[in-house]
């Protein structure tokens, strides 16, 4: 019997680590069959070619758009723009990992600092396992310089100094890493090249492959003031208080969120997932991002080609005399759309991809630097143009491509073709965002 085992076993060995498929290439065999589950809250929009820029009226001597022929790959989309509630999911937890970063300094229970063999982790991680009792009296004095100071309460009240919700991020520069000069060199055993830092505007020498990582830091706190700094003489004082925090404004439109922190959200999305998947021993997703303007324009098409606005038509209004979405109808009707302001997303229906407010509520950002000439001189199949532009560049070059038109924009700007932009370290009352994620195969 110990000899029948011990012949199993080395047989075993042999056609486990010996032998590749009789001597013939049959590649690596892998944990059965991979399969994407649909993301949640997302929709599947598939690959396609469609004719981008506008194809009816125009602003008259506008010159910021072509028609374009262009191809893209498939993608999954945020079914509604980013919620209150959603991006509140957020700000928590950067307001927690601060937290816990203060308390393990004193309480190690906070971090962790050992990996399951033994090794010191440095620096450490935080341990989201550990209960973060912000009335414990334990934890009382580290916490307290989270909390606005006593002067600057209104009405006494105890709040979280938001100043103080700072993200610190980073991402990989894969552009700069593509570029020739920057390749590590196998005869000389070294990197030559020079790498632009995108957050500083310094040039340093890459030394490793860490010189392609960028590091970056963002308040996440959405600018609540920016209902009051975006009208003058126009009482928008409750929107301001309330609109981010209360319950009744849950499932409405984020607001007040730049270029920058949306950005730095998707960001952030990515690792929340691709860190629960890690713990699971599963393999990590596509990055979470913001749409290309092509992408962004596609999806808002539902896959009718030519359509003037989302849902395919050629007006604003169905058959019943009823508008179609949320924005600023005969001359400053605002209410006669149904929401005077912004309105709980999947008010209106969907287009015919399953996408909700692709047209009105609030325009959104997309990742897609704004340049007039942009469609002569980006490439037919994925279309984009990037820039990251620093604190110190003119206004110019800090413009970022918006679709889709808001509460307070005319007809025009809900129609799939049209573009415009805003600065990216401009939050507005009328400007949300949604992401995407990049398919597994096509």
């Amino acid at each position: 019997m110990k000899k029948v085992l011990a012949l199993s076993v080395i047989i075993a060995v042999m056609t486990g680590c010996g032998s590749s498929g009789g001597g013939e290439l049959v590649g690596i065999s892998t944990r059965g069959t991979f399969f994407e589950p649909d993301p949640y809250g997302m929709l599947f929009i598939p690959q396609g070619s469609f004719n981008m820029g506008p194809n009816d009226q125009d602003v008259a001597w506008a010159m910021n758009s072509q028609t374009k022929t262009v191809t893209l790959g498939s993608f999954w989309m945020d079914e509604t723009e980013i919620t209150n509630s959603e991006y509140r999911q957020f700000v928590y937890w950067v307001r927690d990992s601060i937290a816990r970063q203060k308390l393990g300094e004193q309480f190690e229970e906070f971090l962790i600092s050992e990996d399951e063999y033994g090794n010191e982790i440095d620096p450490p991680l935080l341990n989201w396992d550990t209960d973060l009792e912000w009335d414990n009296e334990e934890y009382a004095d580290v916490l307290d310089e989270m909390y606005l100071p006593e002067n600057e309460r209104f009405f006494r009240r105890k709040e979280i100094d938001t100043r103080k919700l700072i993200y610190e991020y980073e991402w990989v520069d894969l552009m700069q890493a593509a570029k020739k000069s920057n390749r590590y060199n196998f005869e000389t055993k070294s990197y030559e090249g020079i790498v632009h830092d995108q957050v500083t505007g310094k040039e340093r020498k890459i030394e490793d492959r860490s010189a392609f990582i960028m590091k970056d830091k963002v308040n996440v706190y959405p600018d609540t003031l920016c209902w009051i700094a975006d009208f003058t003489y126009s009482f928008n004082e409750p929107w301001t208080e309330k609109y981010f925090w209360h319950p009744g404004f849950a499932e409405y439109p984020v607001v007040g969120v730049d270029w920058k922190q949306a950005t730095a959200f998707c960001i952030w999305r990515t690792q929340l997932l691709n860190n629960f998947l890690r713990s699971k021993g599963e393999p990590e997703v596509m990055a979470y991002r913001l749409p290309s303007e092509a992408e962004w324009e596609y999806a808002s098409r539902g896959n009718l080609e030519n359509s003037i606005y989302p849902w395919g038509g050629l007006y604003t209004r169905n058959d019943k005399g009823c508008f179609l979405a949320n924005f600023k109808p005969l001359r400053g009707r605002y209410s006669d759309d149904g929401g005077a302001k912004t309105m709980a997303v999947a008010s209106y229906s969907p287009n015919d991809f399953g996408l909700y407010d692709m047209a009105g509520n609030v325009a959104e950002w997309t990742s897609s630097a704004y340049d007039e000439s942009s469609y002569s001189f980006t490439h037919d199949f994925n279309p984009t143009y990037k820039y990251n532009a620093l604190p110190d560049d003119p206004g110019v070059l800090k413009r970022k491509v918006i679709r889709g038109g808001s509460w307070k924009d005319v007809g025009y700007y809900l129609q799939c073709g049209t573009r415009t932009y805003e600065y990216q370290d401009s939050a507005k009352s009328y400007i949300g965002f949604r992401c995407v994620r990049d398919y597994i195969g096509d």
